[in-house]
């Protein structure tokens, strides 16, 4: 199944900007996502299985490199955007 997540990041940091395009650049070498970056948020697209489990070990990884975030998200299932 194809799901598509429309993804902001906002680090609870005054320094936030480097922290967004860390987490953009590992988001972006993940192979078979696609990924379209905006001004305000971020659509990934792909597998179910792996959209959810590059979410997860992100998350994981920005708490334990950068601190506290907040994630807002919104998660379309079945639907390809692309």
């Amino acid at each position: 199944m194809i799901t598509t997540v429309e993804l902001s990041l906002y680090p609870l940091n005054e320094n936030y900007r480097p922290l967004i395009k860390d987490f953009l650049k590992k988001l972006q070498a993940c192979e078979g996502l696609q990924c379209t970056t905006g001004g305000t948020s971020t659509v990934i697209i792909g597998e179910h299985a792996l959209v959810m489990k590059t979410l997860d070990d992100l998350m994981q990884w920005s708490i334990a490199e950068h601190g506290r975030s907040v994630f807002v998200a919104k998660f379309l299932l079945d639907y390809d955007a692309s």
